[in-house]
C-alpha cells in the first residue's frame, strides 16, 4: 500500500500576483515591490513523503532551518526584497522525518520538482539521502538563469534524469520512476523550464502533485496561470493538462504546493 504524507514545511509571504497572474500597470507585480501589503499574504510551503512499496520518497524540501536564524542571508538581498520565508518549530523536513523515526539516510529518493528556493531551501538538511533527483532541463536552467539560489544546493549530490516517453502529461514526457506504472514524474514546464509534477497510483485512483503548475485549486478551476512563467505556451499547456486530469474519474486528488486550503494530512 502507498501512503502520502502532506506536510507544511514553512510558509512564504508573497504578492498575490506571484500566485495568480494579473494585468497591471506595474511592470512586474509578482515581485511585490512597491505594492501594498493588502495584496500580499502568507501561503504554505508543502513537501510530501510518499511511503511506496519500493522505497521512501520525499518530494521537495521546503525551508531550511537556516531561515530561522538569518533569513536575509539565506535568501540573498534581492530575493529577500520580493518574498519572506518562515519556518515554525517542528515544520522542517528533518523535524517531520524525526517524528516518524526517520532520518535522511532512510530516504530512497528526494524528488525536486524544480529548483526555486522554497522547494530546495532545506536540501542540506537531508543531503544524506540515497538519491536526490531533478530533471536535466531544470538543472541546466538553475545553474544558468536568473531566479535561482545555487548556494542552496552547493555540495549536495544532485543527479538528473532525461525525459522519456510516458503515457501521461501535456507532452507525454517524463519518467516512470520504478518502471512499473505506479509513480510518474510528468514533464509540466512553463513556471520553470524543467518543472515536473508527480502522479502517484493508489488503490482507488491517482493522486497528482502539481508543484507550481498552479498555486491553488483556483488555478485550474478558473484557469489562472502563475505570475512567474518561463514560457507562456508551455505554462498554458501544463495547466490545461492538470485541469483535464482533475476531471478524470480515476483522479482522487490534485494538490498544488502553496494552496492555503490544503491542510497537513495522510492519504492512503
Amino acid at each position: 500500500m502507498t501512503t502520502i504524507h502532506i506536510w507544511h514545511t514553512g510558509k512564504v509571504y508573497i504578492d498575490r500576483a506571484l500566485a495568480f497572474q494579473e494585468k497591471s500597470l506595474h511592470p512586474a507585480p509578482f515581485t511585490g515591490l512597491f505594492r501594498s501589503q493588502s495584496k500580499k499574504s502568507w501561503v504554505p510551503v508543502s513537501s510530501y513523503l510518499i511511503e511506496h512499496p519500493k522505497g521512501n520518497i520525499l518530494v521537495d524540501t521546503g525551508w531550511s532551518e537556516e531561515i530561522r536564524i538569518n533569513p536575509k542571508k539565506h535568501l540573498g538581498r534581492i530575493s529577500y526584497m520580493m518574498f519572506k520565508g518562515d519556518l515554525p518549530p517542528g515544520q522542517s523536513v528533518r523535524e517531520h522525518l524525526s517524528l516518524m523515526g526517520l532520518q535522511d539516510i532512510d530516504l530512497d529518493y528526494v524528488l525536486l520538482t524544480h529548483l526555486h528556493s522554497d522547494h530546495v531551501s532545506g536540501l542540506k538538511d537531508i543531503r544524506g539521502s540515497k538519491k536526490i533527483l531533478t530533471s536535466s532541463q531544470e538543472w541546466k536552467a538553475a545553474n544558468r538563469d536568473f531566479g535561482y539560489i545555487p548556494s542552496m544546493w552547493q555540495g549536495v549530490p544532485i543527479q538528473t534524469f532525461e525525459l522519456e516517453e510516458i503515457p501521461f502529461g501535456p507532452y507525454y514526457k517524463g519518467l516512470d520512476l520504478f518502471q512499473d506504472g505506479t509513480l510518474y514524474l510528468v514533464h509540466t514546464p512553463g513556471h520553470s523550464k524543467g518543472q515536473f509534477s508527480i502522479m502517484v497510483k493508489t488503490e482507488t485512483g491517482w493522486v497528482l502533485l502539481v508543484s507550481d503548475v498552479g498555486y491553488a485549486e483556483r488555478s485550474w478551476r478558473d484557469f489562472v496561470l502563475p505570475g512567474v512563467t518561463t514560457n507562456i505556451e508551455e505554462a498554458t499547456n501544463s495547466l490545461r493538462w492538470v485541469q483535464e486530469f482533475s476531471l478524470r474519474s480515476d483522479c482522487r486528488f490534485v494538490f498544488a504546493n502553496h494552496d492555503p486550503n490544503i491542510k497537513p494530512q495522510i492519504i492512503t
